[in-house]
């Protein structure tokens, strides 16, 4: 593994950085684990299982994980026009990290909410 700390040069090229920068935002996380869930989605479809995220923001993280090949995006030629977005190999290949991600949080979100009063407690005394 690339170390990323060498030099501030290295940092754009730093492939965790990279990736992290892409998951860490609050949507593309979501995004990929709805689609890996339900399948293929049109637009309003994902809008509405994903619940609060704005049009705006949805196309953009579309647009952007459809950038890094994560998500392929199907325009179909009707009246209206209907776009597909679904998951790609690569895509369905970090699923499983989510999902790992996911329980790994379900499992000690108890120990790190007490933890974080434990800390707020120690800060105000």
């Amino acid at each position: 593994m690339k170390n990323c700390t060498e030099k501030k040069s290295e940092h754009l090229n730093c492939s965790i950085r990279q990736i992290l920068d892409r998951f860490g935002d609050k949507w593309s996380i979501l995004i990929i684990s709805t689609l890996g869930h339900v399948g293929k989605q049109r637009f309003n479809e994902l809008n509405q299982q994903i619940g609060d995220i704005s049009q705006k923001m949805l196309t953009v993280t579309l647009r952007s994980l459809e950038a890094d090949g994560l998500i392929s995006r199907t325009l179909y030629p009707e009246i209206p026009p209907r776009v597909e977005y679904e998951l790609t190999d690569l895509g369905r290949s970090l699923l499983p990290h989510i999902e790992q991600l996911a329980l790994w949080a379900e499992q000690h979100m108890e120990t790190i909410l007490k933890n974080r009063e434990k800390y707020a407690s120690q800060k105000v005394s």
